[in-house]
């Protein structure tokens, strides 16, 4: 046993190499393919029809990745995101379910927001824990749980929207689908306006000397028609630990409903975090986005937007804050498929260090979707000469009656800005620190949930004083 912890610990060793180098690493698809599914468990549900459709869910994913590869730095959608480290990871059995101690309790209190309480749910290391969550204060009517814990109440809704979303299909997210064991739920009927946002809290806690974690969470949100629902996911962990997250949240609005989703990644400094969020809308939905990203070595977050009928409405506003060795690539998609659709995009990177921000935006406007209105910006700030970013805002319009314009800015701190502060009895340094943290705190006050604005804005005032 000892021998095989050293040859993990290598291994680990290897991995982590290859991530601050970032060297381009032949993957074996198969390989890796097959030492992910070795790890898979029972599926997460006692009701027999349920276990069938995901069992067959799980078939169809992994017959699809049999036709798959790996992603390499050779596909234009991972141009510039090298994962092939991943493929040295020394997979085994998952670790257990991490029991509770201090670190774990401190992670749970300074990341469920008060808003929250009574409307949460704790995984840890890729497992529901409900000894750590709280659901005492559901709105009524609202359905928040697992796949475990409500499969047979809303299987029917489970093989409408599971799995169905066809854009959600890529490796990563086919993987995830191979591997689904239990899935977050969150259910708003018809009509239900809920007040209070439930989040979903995923903590990754692996061991020292254990083999290296690997989770993939599944979530899906459901908004029925004219309901209203705000809901929060924050993803944490701890630093100097390798860790391997992906994950896949779907979420489908009906008719007239309106979601508030906020996104918030702060995983430990050697982890590696790929998301796929992907959002169906029906007529007069509303759906508003606020992804936040500060941690992991790595991270991917891939957004796409289906408009699925008329008068539809999306948000999406981005942050990422990185520096040191840290790459953070966002993909999104927002396709405009019926007339009257509006969207708007704010996308802010600011890279310090020898950090790389990558944005990959593309509004798509069909032929079909005349009067469309959609507004995307990229902007980005330079804090040391090493950084870099790539930004590609996209526009493809067959429609010819539409209002679309999209922008894109890399730039450092302005000089004149910090001469006007200086001129105010403000010391250079401080200026800059003070225009950097205006910068961020755009796209922060965009979230809906306060306690959260306000810890997003101390962690990011604490960071631009270091």
């Amino acid at each position: 046993m000892a021998i095989q912890v050293s040859e993990q610990l290598e291994d680990q060793a290897e991995f982590k190499g290859a991530l601050s180098t970032r060297s381009k690493l032949a993957v074996n698809s198969e390989k890796f393919i097959a030492q992910v599914l070795g790890l898979r468990s029972d599926i997460a549900s006692p009701d027999q029809d349920t276990n069938n459709f995901v069992s067959n869910l799980r078939q169809l994913a992994s017959d699809r990745l049999a036709t798959l590869s790996f992603p390499t730095t050779k596909d234009e959608e991972w141009k510039y995101t090298d994962v092939s480290a991943l493929g040295s990871l020394p997979f085994a059995n998952q670790p257990a379910i991490a029991s509770r101690n201090a670190n774990l309790e401190a992670l749970i209190a300074n990341n469920i927001a008060p808003e929250s309480l009574g409307n949460c749910l704790v995984f840890v290391n890729g497992k529901y824990r409900k000894d750590l969550s709280d659901t005492s204060d559901v709105t009524e009517g609202l359905v928040i749980g697992t796949l475990e814990s409500l499969g047979d109440r809303i299987l029917p809704k489970l093989r409408s929207h599971l799995a169905q979303h066809p854009d959600a299909n890529d490796f990563f997210a086919s993987l995830n689908t191979a591997c689904m064991e239990d899935v977050a739920i969150i259910l708003a009927p018809k009509n239900l306006v809920v007040e209070n946002p439930v989040q979903l809290l995923f903590i990754s806690a692996p061991q020292a000397g254990e083999a290296t974690l690997i989770t993939q969470p599944r979530c899906l949100v459901i908004a029925e028609t004219h309901s209203q629902l705000t809901f929060v996911q924050t993803f944490v962990g701890e630093d100097s630990q390798i860790y391997f997250t992906n994950v896949v949240t779907e979420v489908w609005l009906a008719e007239g409903a309106q979601v508030n989703h906020t996104k918030v990644q702060r995983q430990g400094d050697e982890a590696v975090h790929i998301n796929t969020t992907a959002i169906a809308q029906a007529r007069n939905s509303v759906y508003k986005n606020q992804a936040i990203s500060f941690g992991a070595k790595i991270s991917r977050q891939n957004l796409i937007v289906h408009q699925m009928a008329e008068q539809t409405e999306t948000s999406l506003t981005g942050l990422a804050f990185i520096d040191g060795e840290q790459l953070a690539d966002t993909h999104s998609v927002i396709s405009h498929n019926y007339p009257h659709g509006s969207s708007k995009q704010l996308h802010k990177c600011i890279a310090d260090g020898r950090s790389h921000a990558v944005f990959n935006g593309k509004i798509q406007v069909a032929k079909l979707a005349q009067q469309t209105d959609s507004a995307q910006l990229s902007r980005n700030l330079l804090l040391s000469g090493k950084a870099r970013v790539d930004t590609k805002p996209q526009l493809e319009i067959f429609a010819d009656n539409v209002k679309c314009a999209h922008g894109a800015t890399v730039s450092q701190l302005d000089a004149e800005e910090i001469f006007y502060l200086q001129s105010r009895a403000i010391d250079a340094e401080s200026a800059a620190k003070l225009l950097t943290y205006a910068f961020a705190t755009e796209a922060i006050s965009q979230i809906p949930v306060v306690s959260i604005q306000r810890s997003l804005s101390s962690f990011v005032l604490e960071k631009t004083k270091s």
